[in-house]
């Protein structure tokens, strides 16, 4: 990563210290301590929030060291609970560039984080309307995969869905053609909410029109409903098939959505989802 000014550079550390300074641990489901003798969150609370080593964070509230990566930025952001002009802020700080809403470094709403961070003992996650996801908790990442790493149209698990075999792999065979069909009547009434000069929504479908025959027979249909409460079946690498409820929460513009998941009343879910937690993220 490039250098920055030490001018801006140092602002942006301060900026930094101002936020920290105003966040209690509890704000972000972290313990307050017996000895805490800061008012705020430590800079180790910071950077393990952030998924960033104690010794980079530090640098950057010194004003020191590299620019930060947009997605750097985007997970401190998400850390210090910044609203959206703040996360603006942070990034002209940073010298790079305000990404466009909709992409994995969009800003997720505070008041989302927060509940997020309250759903310690079940697997839950933040998408955008276009199936993008934004953050995962722990045992989300432990059901699903690590879903941060793509970009571009294959950010979207929509997209993925219907142009990649492998993201097939989380479903049973036999669910597909009903994922399929509920996958392109959401994205309907998705773009449907969207302003008409919304271009993001548009490009994601025409890429699809172009990519996939089976979108393409979907689309013609036009079947137009939001998922909301769903019960599903998803294949585990290690645990095997696990049924579930898959519950929303939207924001109130509807571009993001609050996704929890609970075992399926009736299974043997809930004996898989507490060696869910004990499994973690390890490969198995």
């Amino acid at each position: 990563m490039n250098g920055m000014g030490s001018a801006k550079y140092t602002e942006l550390g301060a900026f930094l210290r101002s936020r920290r300074a105003r966040i209690r641990p509890a704000d972000v489901g972290l313990p307050h301590g017996p000895r805490r003798r800061v008012p705020g969150l430590r800079r180790d609370e910071v950077a393990q929030l952030a998924g960033a080593s104690v010794d980079y964070y530090n640098e950057l509230e010194r004003g020191a060291g590299s620019q930060p990566s947009e997605q750097m930025i985007a997970a401190l952001a998400r850390a210090l609970r910044l609203t959206a002009d703040e996360r603006d802020y942070l990034y002209h700080l940073a010298d790079r560039p305000v990404p466009v809403r909709g992409g994995p470094a969009s800003h997720v709403h505070p008041g989302m984080l927060d509940l997020l961070g309250r759903l310690t003992s079940t697997p839950a996650q933040v998408i955008t309307d276009l199936h993008v996801t934004l953050v995962q908790n722990p045992l989300a990442v432990a059901l699903l995969g690590d879903q941060s790493g793509f970009r571009g149209a294959r950010a979207s698990f929509v997209h993925r869905w219907f142009t990649d075999p492998d993201a097939r792999l989380l479903y049973p065979e036999a669910d597909h053609e009903g994922q399929s069909r509920a996958f392109v009547a959401d994205l309907r009434a998705a773009a449907a909410r969207r302003d008409a000069k919304d271009t993001e929504a548009a490009s994601l479908i025409a890429s699809l029109l172009d990519a996939s025959t089976e979108f393409t027979a979907l689309w013609a249909d036009h079947d137009v409903a939001f998922r909301r409460d769903d019960r599903k079946r998803l294949n585990h690498p290690a645990l095997g098939l696990i049924e579930v409820n898959c519950l929303n929460l939207f924001s109130e513009d509807g571009r993001q959505r609050l996704l929890w998941f609970t075992p399926a009343v009736g299974t043997d879910s809930a004996d898989l989802f507490d060696l869910l937690a004990v499994l973690g993220t390890q490969k198995v």
